[in-house]
C-alpha cells in the first residue's frame, strides 16, 4: 500500500460531482502537484483528505491506516497538517501565540508547546516576526504563518493549498525554497498551486484534474507537453 492513496473519491454538492473518481497515490517523502482550472475540485479534494466535507463515496489510506470517516481533528492527529487558500491569522494575537495555539495537539505542558512553536517559526524564518500582530503581517508574511501554523502540528504530511498566490517574483523563490527545506526535513506534501514556476520546480509528479475527473498523471516534463492538459487550462486552441 502507498504511504497515501484515495480510492475513487466522489464528492457532490446538490446534483453537480464537484469531485468524481479521483484515485492517486503519494510516496513518502515525495511532493505530488495537484493542477487543474478554477473549479476543477482541486480543494474540495483536500477538505475531504482532511474530513472538512465527508465523502459520497470513496476511500482515503495514510501511512497504512484507513483515515476516510474520521473527524478532522483526529486526522491531523493521524499526522496530516493543511493550509487554507485564503488565510486567516488570528489577527490581535502575536505571530508566536498563533503558532502556539497549533504546537498544542502534541504537547503536554505550555513550555513543552513553546519550545516547539518558537523552533517551527525559526525553522520557517518568522523569528524577527514573532513578536508582531498577525494582521500587521503582509501577505507574503501571512501566508508563510499559515505554513508555521500548519507544521506546529508536527504533520507527516502536509497539504499546500495555494501558497504562493499574490507573492511577488523574490517571495516566490522563497516559498519555493520553504517548500524544498520541508520536503527535505521528512515531510511529503502534496501542493494545490497555479503558478507553474511552483509546481514545475517542487513537484516529484503532477495530478492534472479537470471537472472533478483525473486528466492527466506524470512528471513536470510529461504534463508540460501534454495536449489535454494544455486545453484545459488555455483552450482547446492551444492544445492542438
Amino acid at each position: 500500500m502507498a504511504y497515501f492513496e484515495t480510492r475513487g473519491l466522489v464528492k457532490f454538492f446538490g446534483g453537480l460531482a464537484a469531485v468524481n473518481g479521483v484515485s492517486f497515490q503519494v510516496g513518502q517523502g515525495q511532493i505530488c502537484g495537484l493542477i487543474g482550472p478554477n473549479g476543477s475540485g482541486k480543494t474540495t479534494i483536500f477538505n475531504l483528505i482532511n474530513g472538512y466535507f465527508p465523502l459520497n463515496d470513496g476511500e482515503i489510506y495514510f501511512n497504512g491506516k484507513k483515515i476516510s470517516g474520521l473527524k478532522t481533528h483526529k486526522i491531523c492527529r493521524e499526522g496530516i497538517g493543511r493550509t487554507f487558500q485564503v488565510v486567516k491569522p488570528l489577527k490581535r494575537m502575536t505571530v508566536l501565540d498563533n503558532v502556539l495555539a497549533s504546537a498544542f495537539l502534541h504537547s503536554r505542558t505550555k513550555n513543552e508547546a513553546v519550545d516547539l512553536a518558537e523552533k517551527t517559526i525559526e525553522f520557517c524564518g518568522m523569528t524577527a516576526q514573532k513578536d508582531k500582530p498577525a494582521g500587521s503581517l503582509p501577505i507574503a508574511s501571512r501566508k508563510r504563518l499559515e505554513i508555521t501554523r500548519a507544521l506546529a502540528t508536527k504533520p507527516k504530511l502536509l497539504l499546500l493549498d495555494e501558497t504562493a498566490a499574490g507573492l511577488n517574483p523574490v517571495e516566490l523563490d522563497e516559498a519555493i525554497d520553504l517548500i524544498k527545506k520541508i520536503r527535505e526535513s521528512g515531510i511529503t506534501i502534496i501542493i494545490v498551486e497555479h503558478i507553474m514556476k511552483v509546481i514545475m520546480t517542487v513537484s516529484d509528479r503532477i495530478l492534472a484534474i479537470n471537472h472533478g475527473m483525473v486528466l492527466a498523471e506524470g512528471t513536470p516534463a510529461e504534463l508540460a507537453s501534454h495536449k489535454e492538459v494544455i486545453a484545459a487550462y488555455f483552450g482547446e486552441d492551444y492544445g492542438a
